[in-house]
């Protein structure tokens, strides 16, 4: 082909590609955020009026929750070249931060940050929340969930529970499933047995070697003994544990609790008199030096969607967490988008979560100092 005098065949290039746009959606003219999660940021696909204000389309990639395999996938697999955001339960900054996988927020491209009084009250600077979003001083993860997790049991096999005790009663030898997540069961069981007066532990947030090696000696008699079912590690998993009544007191995430009932299984998330896992979910921006500043522009719209009324609604009406304080008054107020009953479930949920973290208990910690030893105590304990 003659491309005339001044044409070069990048122009012609160009042409064809703006013609393919032109026959594409305009809605996607932007591009695509590939946006990695764990299996509860996606609001059932729906991401039409982010795609309608930023021109961009949403790739959803499911992600691990794991620490370590967070760290894998974005050093080892090419994460950083692949995904713009990844939305995990926060706290991994000091891995992230000094294996320069993330880049800090600059707040000020989140208007909806500052009307997020979540962030304030429970995640401020110097507060122990602070360390689910930042690091050094610095923030890097955009706070989209906030939760407190116990454990589910099936009242009608068990009766009323109210403390983590049940996970380890031998009533219910061969009915009890634990996660295979030294942040959540772990944390969980120290704060049973600190609680309890069968271990010295200082902060369960944050224990030391020898005090995690207690907590596994521990797990590890219970596992002899046959009191575990099963160790479970996907959300399916733990549902059917549930729907299937395999278990009967199960320590899990309250998402799975509500999906069991929507199944018409009759099964309660404890409220432990130990109190609470407290945690949140943060939405990290992966350094790319090869992305656009258009991208980027796309990925910070992105976050800032995520802090909107429409978006916290709905993740709080499908997840059970409570997300930000825009969401129950947009439910209720856009009677178009959310009926009556959800508007209603927005708010209580929204209530019962601010009573958790009023109530108190330990937060959780996904990089704990000792994490070296942590891990190694967690492998022998499933091995066992």
């Amino acid at each position: 082909m003659h491309y005339g005098s001044g044409f070069s065949r990048r122009g012609a290039l160009q042409l064809a590609f703006a013609g393919v746009l032109g026959r594409l959606s305009p809605a996607f003219a932007g591009g695509t955020i590939n946006f990695a999660d764990i299996g509860v940021g996606d609001p059932n696909g729906d991401w039409t009026r982010y795609t309608k204000a930023s021109g961009y389309n949403i790739n959803l990639v499911s992600i691990g929750n794991a620490p370590s395999a967070i760290l894998n996938v974005l050093v080892a697999g090419g994460g950083t070249g692949t995904y713009d955001i990844i939305n995990i339960v926060g706290g991994m900054q000091k891995p992230l931060v000094d294996n320069n996988l993330i880049d800090e927020l600059d707040i000020s491209r989140l208007p909806s940050w500052t009307k997020n009084k979540n962030i304030g009250e429970f995640l401020a600077a110097g507060s122990p929340g602070f360390n689910f979003i930042g690091y050094n001083g610095k923030i890097y993860g955009c706070p989209t969930v906030l939760q407190g997790d116990s454990f589910a049991y099936l009242p009608e096999k068990t009766g009323p529970l109210d403390s983590y005790a049940a996970l380890f009663d031998p009533k219910f030898k061969g009915y009890v499933a634990l996660e295979d997540n030294y942040t959540t069961a772990g944390a969980k069981t120290a704060l049973y047995m600190k609680a309890s007066g069968m271990a010295d532990i200082k902060n369960v947030d944050d224990m030391t070697p020898g005090e995690f090696k207690k907590v596994v000696d521990f797990l590890i008699e219970q596992k002899k003994a046959g009191q575990f079912r099963v160790i479970w590690n996907s959300f399916q998993q733990a549902v059917d544990l549930l729907v299937n009544k395999e278990v009967y007191v199960m320590d899990c995430w309250e998402p799975m609790v509500f999906v069991a009932k929507s199944k018409g299984t009759n099964a309660v998330y404890a409220d432990p008199k130990e109190g609470y896992l407290l945690w949140a979910m943060a939405a990290y921006i992966v350094k790319n030096a090869n992305r656009s500043a258009e991208r980027t522009t796309a990925a910070y719209q992105l976050l800032d969607y995520m802090l909107g009324g429409w978006y916290g609604a709905k993740i709080t009406a499908m997840r059970g967490y409570m997300t930000n304080t825009d969401a129950p008054e947009y439910a209720k107020t856009h009677t178009d988008e959310f009926s009556v009953d959800e508007a209603a479930k927005v708010t209580s949920i929204t209530e019962n979560v601010r009573r958790k973290f009023a109530k108190g208990g330990t937060w959780q910690n996904r990089w704990p100092t000792a994490v070296d030893a942590y891990e190694a105590e967690w492998s022998r304990f499933k091995s066992a």
